[in-house]
């Protein structure tokens, strides 16, 4: 008798993308108010509070810099549900000792082991991706992707007002609760193909992807944009919520506005994100990234110039809306001039540079808001948006074919290591 059951990859696909949903609204709950954590934790002066933030921040990214590539390239030889368990686990641990934090330094260093743990993100997209039949690929890695972006969006507006009644430091807990939750559904139900012996035997080394990768000059130009243009970004991250309390008469509710206004920017990339991708099939990857970037350098520093918090509402969907046309388009670009068979490896090596951005990005951007104020780091993050549209202009060479067409681009959030 026929099996009428739901074939296994999408039972994979689906308890992924559940999976994947509840941890990135962990991971986004804290966001909003981890800026008043670090104050809570001792921190006492201004400078030192938007310079620890942004410390704390970029933390996570230290390791996974480092060990994105070499996870996933574990992952490909010896089992990607290995990868994600270990991930979710680990994230898991790592936000609970964030939450057992009794001063700024412990915080700092805990947040540097979730860096090392974690890497869920990158490991969902390749367990998904690596069984599912290929005619269904881009279905399944666009379906998963509304996972992250949705989470990305939601976590904010939940954590904010969950910190204001319940305090900062059981959030932490309620995230690695969640963490845990996902992480039992995918020990429990998702079912991994083996690898055989022949592939762990032909795959790539890890070295060799990245000789590949900086040997192409697409690739290599590729990588600097992405990292130039999420370093710009991530400025803003640590001091945004301090930006807020600047602005804002009502101090009662702080972590619930910034929440709020956080996530105007990521509902307007889930917004257009299919937008741009359509643009880029008809019109070309380098127009549309002059375009998306520019767009977002004007909207940065136009946030820099309002008097009132509920002004950035409109700038942050703005921002958000360009946004949607910058990641997806960089990853796919190096995907289309990247062979199948290296094609996890480099996009590994590609969301090592967003970590690396995401590392460097909140350490400069508190650095500017203590010495030089909070409005001018606005104005700084435009500034370097402006200059990565130029170089764009001047260096980017357009893809015209592909070494094997993929269907759907890959994004990792730039928010976090998750």
């Amino acid at each position: 008798m026929k099996n009428k059951g739901i074939e296994p990859w999408r039972r994979n696909l689906y308890i992924m993308w559940a999976s994947q949903f509840i941890a990135m609204i962990g991971m986004n709950m804290v966001v909003p108010f981890l800026p008043f954590y670090v104050r809570d934790l001792g921190v006492s002066t201004h400078e030192d509070v938007v310079r620890w933030s942004g410390l704390v921040f970029s933390g996570p990214f230290l390791f996974s810099f480092f060990l994105t590539p070499v996870w996933g390239n574990l992952g490909d030889r010896y089992g990607r549900k290995l990868m994600v368990v270990r991930a979710i686990f680990g994230l898991a641990l790592s936000q609970i000792l964030v939450g057992l934090s009794q001063n700024v330094e412990m915080l700092f260093f805990f947040r540097m082991l979730q860096g090392a743990l974690s890497g869920f993100v990158p490991a969902a997209l390749a367990l998904v991706s690596a069984n599912t039949p290929k005619e269904n690929s881009g279905y399944a890695l666009g379906l998963l992707q509304t996972a992250t972006a949705s989470g990305v969006v939601i976590g904010p507006v939940v954590g904010g007002p969950l910190a204001d009644a319940l305090g900062y430091r059981l959030t932490f807990f309620i995230v690695a609760a969640l963490c845990l939750v996902a992480g039992l559904l995918i020990v429990r139900l998702v079912k991994d193909e083996p690898v055989r012996a022949n592939e762990i035997e032909s795959w790539p080394m890890l070295l060799s992807n990245y000789r590949h990768a900086f040997r192409s000059r697409r690739i290599r130009l590729a990588l600097g944009i992405i990292f130039l243009s999420q370093m710009a970004v991530l400025m803003i991250q640590p001091i945004f919520a301090l930006y807020i309390e600047s602005l804002e008469p009502n101090k009662d509710y702080l972590a619930t506005i910034a929440g709020a206004i956080f996530s105007v920017a990521g509902i307007f990339m889930v917004i257009s994100s299919p937008w741009w991708g359509k643009r880029n099939d008809v019109g070309g990857y380098r127009t549309n990234l002059i375009i998306a970037i520019t767009g977002t350098a004007i909207a940065y520093a136009a946030q820099g110039l309002v008097t009132q918090s509920y002004q950035l509402i409109f700038l942050r969907a703005l921002q958000g809306f360009c946004m949607g046309g910058i990641l997806p388009t960089l990853y796919s670009y190096i995907s289309k001039n990247s062979s199948l068979l290296r094609r996890g490896g480099i996009m590994g090596i590609a969301a090592s540079f967003t970590i690396l951005a995401n590392m460097v990005g909140p350490a400069v951007g508190g650095y500017i808001a203590a010495h030089v104020g909070l409005r001018d780091n606005f104005f700084v993050t435009g500034g370097v948006l402006a200059i990565t549209a130029f170089l764009v202009w001047r260096f980017f060479i357009e893809s015209k074919g592909s070494m094997e067409q993929l269907s759907h681009p890959f994004e990792v959030t730039s928010q976090q290591v998750g």
